[in-house]
């Protein structure tokens, strides 16, 4: 996605007929596996096909359905997550506007079925890709961006591999809701996070502990939990560090389903704890318990992949950007009566 100066080009049908000294009908009815061709062409052709590195295209054939030709590819964690399925809408509507076809998958944050899913959509031949990454190792992703496949990576950034990424300020919201809980006077402030596995997870424990020098507050590992996985392993955690005889007076989860754990708990004991969670969520605005959550727009961040990814198809080879959107503080819940 660079300059298009050095860069290789994907080999063709026509390559190929070239290279195996053979017609380029011989050439389509070999890597259609069609009956009836000679075995002596048949390894001529499959040698140059393997000398030259040339896929077919199985989506080829839409041309003559009638159907839309070009196709993209959108890679995701986890499909029955809103954040997830919100970003899967935007995407399908913005490739219907442009007469494409949208293939989605899910990794379920596992980096080994992320390599096998985007090797296969490449295997497809897709116009383009759309990745929300699972792993930190994207290397293997280098050889087809050079051979012209647009890529843009979305919510986390590719690993060991330069290429369009579309981020949240993920860092200065965490460091401003954090710098809010200080302002109010908070110096006990504990920390809940799924993974530091995760690109998203590390900004925002740097974003939090970012605000805490300026503020004189030194950091406290014993405050910050890690390996939350959900809603009840976060009511778990809370409830032992409100145990505590030096327990929090305010928490800080680092995504929406740890604030849900975290809400429940607070909520059971009636305690007055302050709460900043890190992604809105629906129904936020009801949850019986006050709380700051750290916003953004899912949509804007889907849309500004989703249009870089076709200006990238229709042709633009500028130097690989990466876009990052703002955050925003938003007061949440309802207050007790």
């Amino acid at each position: 996605m660079a300059s298009d100066v050095g860069r290789a080009r994907r080999p063709t049908m026509a390559d190929v007929a070239a290279r195996a000294g053979v017609s380029l009908k011989t050439v389509s009815r070999v890597v259609n596996n069609a009956p009836h061709v000679q075995p002596e062409l048949v390894e001529r052709v499959l040698a140059a096909v393997a000398e030259l590195g040339f896929r077919r295209n199985p989506q080829a054939s839409s041309l003559r359905s009638g159907q839309p030709s070009a196709t993209i590819g959108l890679l995701i964690e986890e499909i029955a997550n809103p954040f997830y399925a919100t970003i899967a809408g935007v995407v399908a509507e913005i490739a219907r506007q442009n007469d494409t076809m949208l293939i989605i998958a899910s990794s379920e944050e596992d980096p080994d079925r992320e390599q096998q899913l985007l090797r296969e959509m490449c295997t497809r031949r897709v116009d383009g890709l759309l990745v929300v990454p699972a792993g930190d190792d994207h290397a293997f992703l280098r050889a087809e961006i050079e051979l012209g496949t647009p890529m843009v990576f979305l919510d986390r950034p590719a690993g060991g591999l330069i290429a369009d990424t579309v981020l949240l300020d993920n860092r200065g919201g965490a460091r401003d809701g954090m710098r809010r809980l200080l302002e109010a006077g908070h110096r006990r402030i504990g920390i809940l996070l799924d993974s530091l596995g995760v690109y998203t997870m590390r900004e925002r424990l740097d974003g939090a502990q970012d605000a805490l020098a300026p503020a004189g507050v030194p950091y406290d590992t014993r405050l910050v939990r890690d390996g939350i996985r959900g809603p009840s392993a976060a009511a778990r955690v809370v409830s032992e560090m409100l145990d505590r005889p030096d327990a929090p007076t305010a928490f800080f989860s680092l995504n929406n389903r740890i604030t849900l754990g975290v809400i429940e708990e607070l909520h059971r004991r009636g305690s007055d704890a302050a709460l900043l969670g890190f992604d809105d969520f629906d129904m936020a605005g009801l949850v019986p318990y006050p709380l700051t959550v750290i916003a953004y727009d899912t949509r804007e961040l889907a849309r500004a992949a989703a249009e870089l990814l076709f200006r990238r198809i229709e042709g633009d080879r500028s130097w690989p950007r990466t876009v990052v959107l703002p955050t925003e503080l938003v007061a949440r819940g309802l207050a007790p009566r």
